[in-house]
C-alpha cells in the first residue's frame, strides 16, 4: 500500500483541480503524520484543506501501539471504527498527486517505483477525510487513500512481495472529481472504487534519496 507520494503545488491546485490552495506550505515528497493538501466540496464548487496524511493523527492516538491508518481497505471501511463514521457520513475527498511510491521485488530485492500517469498529468485518489477539535478551539483535518485489491491488474500486480495480496490506489477520473466528492449514498460511492487502466499509468525506478525521513516503513 502507498504510504509516501509527490503533492501537488500550490498553482496546480488551482489551475489543474480548480481548488483554492492552503495558505499554509507542505513538503514535496509525503509521509505518515505530514501534512498534504486535500480536496473537499465547497458548495457548487471545490476548495482545498491542509491535513495529516493518516486518519488518525499520530498525535492523537490513544495508545502506544503501532498501526498505520494512511490508507482504508474497500473492504473494511465500513466496519473499522477508524474510517466508519466517516464513511458512512459519506466525508469524501480527492488527494492531488503526482505519483506515489511502491516497491518490486522483481530483480530478487525491494526497488522503489514511482506510479504516475504516462501522460505526465496530475491526478487525484479516492480518500476520506474528518475534523478534530483542538483545545484552543481551532480545526485541523486528517485523511486516508482508499485501497482496492490489484492481483488482475497488469502493473500493480507487480509491486509488493511475491505472495502478498497486491493493492492499488483509487484513482478518480478527472470527470468524475464531482460526482465523488458531492456523493451521499454509499453504494454509488463502491461504484467509484475500481483499478484505473494499466495503460495509462506507469512504473519508473527511483531510488530513495539519501537521509529519508523516520518513518515505521519505507514501503
Amino acid at each position: 500500500m502507498c504510504v509516501n507520494y509527490i503533492p501537488v503545488p500550490k498553482r496546480m491546485l488551482l489551475d489543474f483541480f480548480r481548488a483554492p490552495p492552503p495558505v499554509e506550505d507542505w513538503p514535496a515528497e509525503v509521509w505518515q503524520d505530514y501534512a498534504a493538501p486535500i480536496i473537499v466540496a465547497d458548495g457548487a464548487g471545490r476548495k482545498s484543506l491542509l491535513a495529516n496524511y493518516g486518519m488518525i493523527p499520530r498525535k492523537k492516538k490513544l495508545s502506544d501501539k503501532r498501526y498505520s491508518t494512511m490508507n482504508a481497505r474497500a473492504e473494511t471501511i465500513g466496519q473499522l471504527v477508524s474510517y466508519k463514521r466517516a464513511w458512512l457520513q459519506c466525508q469524501f475527498c480527492l488527494v492531488p498527486m503526482l505519483g506515489f511510491f511502491e516497491p518490486c521485488y522483481e530483480s530478487g530485492k525491494p526497488e522503489r517505483n514511482l506510479i504516475n500517469l504516462v501522460d505526465g498529468q496530475p491526478f487525484a485518489v479516492a480518500g476520506l477525510w474528518r475534523s478534530w477539535g483542538e483545545e484552543d478551539g481551532s480545526q485541523t483535518y486528517s485523511f486516508t487513500q482508499i485501497t482496492i485489491n490489484a492481483d488482475n491488474h497488469p502493473l500493480m500486480r507487480r509491486m509488493h512481495k511475491p505472495g502478498d495480496e497486491k493493492r492499488n490506489l483509487v484513482i478518480i477520473h478527472e470527470a468524475g472529481y464531482n460526482d465523488w466528492l458531492t456523493n451521499r449514498d454509499i453504494e454509488l460511492a463502491r461504484t467509484f472504487l475500481q483499478n484505473y487502466p494499466a495503460e495509462q499509468m506507469q512504473a519508473i525506478p527511483t531510488p530513495l534519496k539519501p537521509d529519508p525521513p523516520v518513518t515505521d516503513s519505507l514501503f
